[in-house]
């Protein structure tokens, strides 16, 4: 591991249980500055009627929006993390914060093109900011406990990015551009909670610096047992699970409302509450994985959450209205549990890489569900909703990949 490449090191087992247990209070503030952070993020896509009709924008420059908050959202999380890895910001979540808060100000008020890309871009990079470092402190707070609190982290942001378009529908689409405004007052709310919690990170680094040096070692919480190839084909498997789950929750999430349209001929009302109900098996999903992973294992999480949920997708193609829905909260429930085990098992797998971790595995995210909602779309014009639910259950296929991950990425190291 390279040196000064870990963050601030772990306490030894000498200092106090109220140092090193599980912090809920931290844990829970962050998942609801997540909640928060991903409401506002999905604000910009609802905004693209309304600007395309205000400044007669073509459906290449609302993509080109979407590029601007893609490459600042996705992108940077990695060098952002890298960078936080080397030098904790503890400060830096309400900072990220800020630059939400001044891209949606500018957004509301944006009267030219170019304005609009900036604005896109300052929120995505408050994303960018909020993302690998908020997951650094869950990790800080979990007390051992690392499934659990990445699973509560997430389940914010699913609720967020539930929450967004609702939002959207009742206040952005009546009440216009200008109306985006009214938001700046989640990321103040935000900004001040990730104040208290930018002073709890910097007196937990301080006490375990103190501890560190009372002991007269250098204790990190755990060091690499495997050879840089391993390492190297163990991340590349997680970005194919990753792919593999992304993808097909993109083709659930985006298009699940059209396709019980097309298919069964529900009212919009009907397809909204089938869709609600996918959303909440997500977050049951979420939680139940980062419970089970911390007590049984990432790899077998990883295994039921892909495999597990292939004989259901391929079912749901098939299926009446009924069990369209029950399958669909399925699938969605187990997909979903991957998440957190996929991420803790990567900052097990890089020690003292968490922010850098989180960054990519945060960033491939937004990236693969971004690009999978787009290229299925294409399939879908080109062919049909419903060949897009035939076809994509395969790549679930991808998860027997699993089988090349190593069962123990990392081990204590004592000072």
């Amino acid at each position: 591991m390279a040196a000064g490449a870990a963050p601030a090191p772990s306490p030894p087992a000498a200092v106090s249980a109220a140092a090193t247990g599980t912090t809920f209070a931290v844990i829970l503030s962050l998942s609801f500055c997540h909640l928060l952070n991903d409401m506002m993020q999905s604000l910009v896509p609802a905004l693209y009627p309304i600007l395309k009709d205000s400044y007669a924008l073509s459906f290449g420059q609302i993509g080109l929006i979407t590029l601007a908050f893609q490459c600042t959202a996705s992108m940077l999380q990695p060098v952002v993390g890298l960078y936080t890895d080397r030098k904790p910001q503890p400060y830096s979540l309400m900072v990220g914060m800020g630059f939400t808060l001044i891209g949606l100000l500018l957004m509301s008020q944006a009267s030219s093109y170019p304005l609009i890309l900036l604005a896109a871009a300052l929120i995505g990079m408050g994303s960018s900011v909020f993302h690998p470092e908020a997951s650094r402190v869950a990790r800080m707070a979990a007390g051992g406990r690392y499934g659990l609190a990445q699973s509560l982290f997430q389940v914010g942001g699913n609720m967020g990015s539930a929450a967004g378009p609702l939002l959207a529908a009742f206040i952005v689409v009546p009440y216009g551009q200008r109306s985006i405004v009214w938001f700046s007052a989640a990321a103040l709310i935000a900004m001040a909670v990730l104040f208290q919690i930018g002073g709890w990170y910097g007196r937990r680094r301080t006490a375990s610096n103190t501890s560190v040096r009372a002991k007269g070692s250098v204790v990190d919480a755990a060091i690499s047992t495997l050879s840089r190839r391993r390492v190297g084909v163990a991340v590349a498997v997680l970005v194919a699970l990753l792919f593999s789950k992304n993808v097909y929750s993109a083709s659930l999430g985006s298009y699940f409302t059209f396709y019980l349209i097309g298919k069964f001929g529900v009212e919009i009302e009907t397809a909204q509450l089938y869709l609600f109900a996918f959303l909440v098996g997500i977050v049951a999903g979420t939680i139940g994985g980062g419970i089970v992973g911390d007590k049984v294992g990432r790899i077998p999480v990883m295994w039921f959450s892909i495999v597990g949920a292939l004989p259901f997708a391929l079912m749901l193609p098939y299926a009446n209205l009924f069990w369209t829905g029950v399958l669909a909260v399925m699938v969605a429930a187990i997909m979903a549990s991957a998440f957190s085990a996929i991420l803790v098992y990567a900052q097990e797998l890089l020690p003292g890489r968490v922010g850098l971790v989180a960054g990519m595995f945060f960033g491939f995210s937004f990236g693969l569900g971004g690009l999978g909602a787009a290229a299925l779309g294409q399939l879908a014009d080109l062919t049909s909703i419903e060949t897009v639910y035939k076809v994509t259950p395969f790549l679930l296929l991808l998860g027997l990949l699993t089988a090349f991950l190593p069962r123990q990425p990392s081990k204590p190291r004592h000072g």
